[in-house]
C-alpha cells in the first residue's frame, strides 16, 4: 500500500549512501560515523534505535494502563502489540529509522567534505543581496539593535540549540505514534528529501555563513551557547582542514538554511497531522523564533532562509505524494486511507 514511499527512502538512502562514499574517496577522507562513540558502533546503534522505538511505547504504555499491577501487565502488553505493532507499523519504523540515519549520516559526511571539494564561496554575494533588502544594513546589526544583548539573545541561542534534540524526537514520534501510517511515511520521507535537498545546496552555492565570514559584525554578541557552539565548529572546521584531523567532521555550511527547512517542516506536518490548535501554533512560532536565531548569531543570510523554506515547502510536497496524499485548495486527502475505505465498502456490499 505505501510502496512508493518506501521505495522514496530506499532511494534516497541509497543515493546519499554513494554520494558520501563517493565524495570520501574523491577528498581523500574516509567516511567518519559522526556521532562518535555515543551509544556504541554503528552496527550496534540501528538495532538498539529500533529496540528503543518500540520499547518507548510499550513500556510506559503497560505500566499506565495496568496501574502498576504486575498481573495485568501481561495482557496490555500483548493487546498493543496485537493491535498497533504489526506488520505495516514495524515496516514504518524500520524502514524509517534505517533510511533516515543512512541519510543522516551521509549528509553529514558530504558536508564535512565540502572545503576539500568546492574551493569557491559566495557569503560576499549574499551579503550584498542581504544588505539591498534591508537598505544598506546587514541583518545582524539590525536584529542586535532591535533585541539586544541580554535576555532575547539567550532565549533565541536555546530556541537554535532545540534544533538538535527535536530532530530525533520528531522523527521517533511520527513513525511510532502516528494516527495513520501514511502520516509516518509522509514525515519521514519529507525529512530525507530537506536533508538531501540541503547537502546539494550546500554543493550548489558554498557558503560559511555570515557570522564566520564577517565575525566583525558579531562581536558585540554575549557568549551564548549558540555562539560558543559556532566558535567550536570553527575550530573544528581549522583543525580537519589545516591541521589534518582526521577523525571528526566539518560542520560549517551556510547556504541553505536546514535550521529553517527543518522546523518549517515540523511546523507544516503538525498543521496537517495534528488536531491540537495549541501545538500547531508552537511549532510555528518555533519556526520563527528559530528563522531569527539563525540571523540573529550569523548562522545564516536571508538568503539561506529563504532557501530553506523552499527546501521545506518541496519536501513536504513530494514527500506527501509518495505517501498518498493529495494537495487541493481545502487541505490534503489521504488517498490511501480513501483506497481502503472503498475497498472495505466494495467488499461489505458483496458479502
Amino acid at each position: 500500500m505505501y510502496r512508493r514511499a518506501q521505495l522514496l527512502l530506499v532511494g534516497l538512502a541509497l543515493a546519499t549512501g554513494v554520494g558520501a562514499i563517493t565524495l570520501a574517496l574523491s577528498s581523500g577522507h574516509h567516511l567518519i560515523d559522526p556521532d562518535g562513540s555515543f551509544l556504541g558502533p554503528s552496527w550496534f546503534r540501528l538495532p538498539l534505535l529500533l529496540g528503543l522505538a518500540i520499547g518507548i511505547d510499550l513500556i510506559p504504555r503497560t505500566i499506565w494502563f495496568s496501574r502498576m499491577r504486575p498481573q495485568r501487565m501481561p495482557a496490555v502488553f500483548m493487546e498493543r502489540l496485537r493491535t498497533h505493532w504489526n506488520k505495516q507499523r514495524l515496516t514504518l519504523v524500520a524502514l524509517g529509522v534505517i533510511c533516515f540515519y543512512i541519510v543522516y549520516v551521509s549528509y553529514r559526511n558530504m558536508k564535512s567534505a565540502l572545503p576539500f571539494v568546492m574551493h569557491i564561496k559566495y557569503d560576499r554575494d549574499l551579503e550584498l543581496i542581504d544588505t539591498a533588502v534591508l537598505f544598506g544594513h546587514h541583518p545582524g546589526a539590525v536584529m542586535q539593535d532591535v533585541f539586544g544583548d541580554g535576555f532575547m539573545a539567550y532565549f533565541f541561542s536555546y530556541v537554535y540549540l532545540w534544533f538538535l534534540p527535536l530532530v530525533p524526537i520528531a522523527v521517533t514520534i511520527w513513525i511510532v505514534w502516528s494516527r495513520q501510517l501514511a502520516y509516518g511515511y509522509w514525515f519521514v520521507g519529507s525529512q530525507c528529501i530537506a536533508w538531501t535537498l540541503g547537502t546539494i545546496s550546500y554543493y550548489a552555492l558554498p557558503t560559511l555563513g555570515p557570522g564566520i565570514a564577517f565575525p566583525w559584525i558579531y562581536t558585540d554578541e554575549p557568549n551564548a551557547p549558540a555562539k560558543q557552539m559556532m566558535l567550536s565548529l570553527v575550530h573544528g572546521r581549522q583543525n580537519i582542514k589545516w591541521a589534518g584531523v582526521g577523525n571528526a567532521v566539518q560542520d560549517v555550511a551556510g547556504f541553505a538554511s536546514l535550521h529553517c527547512a527543518i522546523t518549517m517542516l515540523v511546523a507544516l506536518m503538525v498543521q496537517h497531522t495534528v488536531r491540537n490548535r495549541v501545538l500547531r501554533i508552537v511549532f510555528w512560532v518555533n519556526f520563527c523564533c528559530t528563522a531569527l536565531a539563525t540571523l540573529y548569531f550569523g548562522w545564516h543570510s536571508i538568503s539561506d532562509d529563504v532557501a530553506g523554506v523552499m527546501i521545506a515547502l518541496v519536501s513536504f510536497y513530494l514527500g506527501g505524494l509518495a505517501a498518498g496524499h493529495r494537495f487541493e485548495r481545502k487541505g490534503t486527502r489521504d488517498l490511501e486511507a480513501e483506497g481502503a475505505a472503498i475497498q472495505a465498502e466494495e467488499a461489505l456490499a458483496r458479502g
